[in-house]
């Protein structure tokens, strides 16, 4: 992989769209703050931390000073966990009820047969919460039952189901535990795009399109880059977004270099689903675009991710005469972590899928604050490198239709 040596950014806009997550995004800002001193000390350079300036939503400013020379960048998130919240119901009967929507909606489709043959684990991961909150109710009842069972010997008048009554104490002390568990937070995720059937709801459409509009004036601004990063399910997201955006010819000739990065993605849990057709249309106008560099970084340690998965060629919307985008590579855990580090994680689903935002003890051609804090551009710093042998382009998706 060829790398300039000259330094071609000194400005840089990065856009950053997070997953599924009610929690507000000043903790991007923290890990940030904490990870890029931690591959600092490592790598030998700097990143310092600034509030932000100017208007737009919630973000940071980032001073860069890498590979001996100093870059300024200000990053912008886009704040959709009030949405996330709002998706998310309080109540335990209305979380069941999406269980059953849920699991239809992937089951009924054909969709999560055809998932299972690109990656087990994050059908594994979307299994889970389904799994988990039918042994609680399981437990639950069975509870329920040997409770009433004690009370109807010393009560002739109390049937064998009268201790149901702690049904709803028990789930909810489930739930009140779910913090080290995720079930039902996992359940909301998913529940989130099989409720549309992989079509975006009208608010979120609504935030994608005020986003779209910050990352134009960015473009139009006197800037070398704009990076829009996005992680988990805010992948799709972002495909929506650029593809917006160049369809529109929003995106300037002349502007800055545009990249796309896009880490630990789902998309086939949505691209899979009868009604994402605004997505596969996205997707396969995107991947063909000369106006932006594509590089899609996952990892198969991320039992989260679909890892070296293609998004356009395993949602079968891969043009005929091809694709330029995205440059498939793998974040490689297990040699870009210490064994210790490696032990340390391997089990730790959730924090691993983070792990693309955080420090690596050997990094190797993938290191998120060179890329949004660095002299070069996304293009250039990737530029020359083949995509990783091991990636998987066959088409499994059933439904392959897009947005007229």
């Amino acid at each position: 992989m060829g790398q300039s040596k000259e330094q071609t950014v000194k400005r840089r806009r990065v856009f950053y769209i997070p997953g599924y997550d009610p929690i507000h995004p000043r903790r991007y800002r923290e890990l940030y703050r904490k990870e890029s001193g931690a591959q600092g000390a490592i790598s030998g350079y700097e990143v310092t931390l600034a509030p932000k300036t100017g208007g737009g939503t919630y973000g940071w400013h980032v001073t860069g000073r890498i590979d001996g020379a100093e870059t300024q960048a200000d990053v912008e998130v886009l704040v959709w966990s009030d949405i996330v919240r709002d998706s998310m119901s309080n109540s335990i009967p209305a979380t069941y009820l999406q269980l059953a929507r849920t699991a239809w909606a992937y089951i009924g489709s054909g969709a999560l047969w055809r998932l299972m043959k690109l990656r087990k684990g994050p059908v594994i991961a979307a299994l889970y919460p389904v799994v988990f909150l039918l042994v609680q109710l399981g437990l639950a009842l069975v509870a329920a039952y040997g409770l009433g069972q004690i009370l109807a010997l010393a009560l002739p008048d109390w049937t064998a189901w009268g201790g149901l009554v702690i049904v709803p104490f028990l789930l909810n002390w489930f739930r009140k535990k779910d913090g080290k568990f995720f079930a039902y937070y996992l359940m909301h995720d998913y529940a989130y795009s099989a409720r549309w059937k992989g079509a975006n709801p009208a608010p979120l459409e609504r935030r994608l399109a005020e986003f779209a509009d910050a990352i134009e004036a960015a473009l139009r601004d006197d800037v070398d880059e704009v990076l829009v990063v996005g992680h988990s399910s805010g992948a799709h997201l972002a495909v929506s977004i650029l593809a917006d955006l160049i369809r529109q010819g929003r995106v300037p000739e002349d502007g800055p270099a545009l990249g796309f990065l896009s880490l630990g993605q789902v998309v086939p849990m949505v691209s899979f689903l009868p009604e994402a057709k605004r997505l596969r249309g996205d997707l396969a106008f995107l991947c063909q675009r000369r106006e932006l560099a594509w590089v899609d970084v996952t990892a198969p340690g991320d039992g989260c991710a679909f890892a070296l998965c293609d998004p356009v060629s395993v949602s079968g919307v891969e043009p005929e005469g091809g694709k330029r985008w995205p440059l498939v590579v793998s974040a490689a855990f297990t040699q870009t972590l210490s064994a210790e580090r490696w032990k340390e994680l391997r089990w730790r689903f959730f924090r691993l899928h983070f792990q693309y935002l955080c420090a690596f003890d050997n990094p190797g051609d993938y290191d998120y604050f060179k890329i949004t804090a660095g002299p070069i551009t996304l293009r250039e710093r990737y530029d020359g490198r083949v995509p990783s042998k091991s990636r998987i382009e066959r088409p499994v998706n059933k439904f392959t239709s897009v947005l007229e």
